[in-house]
């Protein structure tokens, strides 16, 4: 029985705040402080651990921590009162609305209020935009670290098939516009709900993306002998958090990344990475440079 070479997103990630840390430095040493704001609203323990961890992430690179919270019940309007007071807050290189957003809010109108320069997620219209024009902004922080994943475990992108499973506005949809860039060239399925028959684009793909939300979607026998396989997906249970991918994958692919410590600690890089880029380009554009 063979096993899979695990896909390691908490080393890269530490290998990337290492990285950012005296580019911090060097923007502390031009009186610019890179600060990150984040708006949670309401209880969900899993969006709290995430915002938590983001937060401590900062604190290791030396990016200062804007925290807005909000009660489940907050209105339209105080939500989007706290994204203004982000847009208007000169601390703030960027900032990221934690989602999902409680039932009652505009999620879309809420995220079109987001200054776009200080977009730190990558998700404002006028980003996606830009990725779908080729231009320069900020990227999209979990298909980005999806990439850079690959990159540093030395899986081959340009020409290969890759099959998304999940269709979302944060993973499946900006990872197939970066995926199909004159940078990258790969040749991408994206599988959603309609999707006759996901196993078959699966088993013919090279590089599997499973970031549907469904436990333990992908089996072995959807994986192709040797194809690598990320799992973005994750489901909260009773027995923990479970990923889209079923552990015995590993039997069949040649690389794989579990429902933790993989493409997870990616997505909180690339915000760092994202924060780091907007306080560099307001240096840049200083007046006299």
């Amino acid at each position: 029985m063979t096993t899979a070479t695990k896909i390691d997103g908490t080393r890269v990630a530490a290998d990337i705040k290492q990285q950012l840390a005296p580019r911090v430095d060097r923007l502390h040493a031009h009186r610019v402080r890179p600060g990150l704001g984040t708006i949670l609203v309401g209880d969900d323990p899993g969006s709290r651990a995430y915002v938590a961890g983001k937060h401590r992430d900062c604190a290791d690179v030396g990016i200062a921590s804007l925290q807005v919270e909000l009660p489940a019940t907050a209105s339209q309007a105080e939500i989007e009162a706290a994204v203004q007071g982000l847009n208007d807050d000169p601390a703030c290189s960027g900032f990221i609305v934690q989602l999902p957003l409680p039932p009652h809010i505009d999620t879309h109108r809420v995220l079109q209020l987001i200054d776009p320069d200080k977009d730190a997620d990558g998700l404002h219209p006028t980003n996606l935009g830009k990725l779908v024009l080729g231009m320069d902004g900020p990227l999209p922080c979990t298909p980005r670290g999806i990439i850079e994943l690959l990159r540093q475990h030395d899986v081959p992108i340009t020409g290969q098939r890759f099959c998304v499973i999940g269709c979302g506005l944060t993973v499946g949809r900006p990872l197939g516009l970066m995926l199909t860039r004159p940078t990258e060239h790969a040749t991408v399925t994206l599988c959603h709900v309609a999707t006759v028959d996901v196993a078959a684009h699966a088993r013919a793909s090279d590089v599997i993306v499973a970031a549907a939300g469904v436990a333990h979607l992908v089996k072995p026998d959807w994986v192709s002998p040797g194809a690598t396989v990320l799992s973005v997906g994750i489901t909260r249970t009773i027995e923990g958090i479970l990923g889209d991918v079923h552990p015995e994958v590993g039997t069949v692919a040649g690389k794989v990344s579990g429902a933790t410590g993989g493409v997870g600690p990616m997505t909180r890089a690339m915000l760092l990475t994202n924060i780091v880029e907007i306080a560099e380009r307001s240096l840049d554009h200083r007046p006299g440079r």
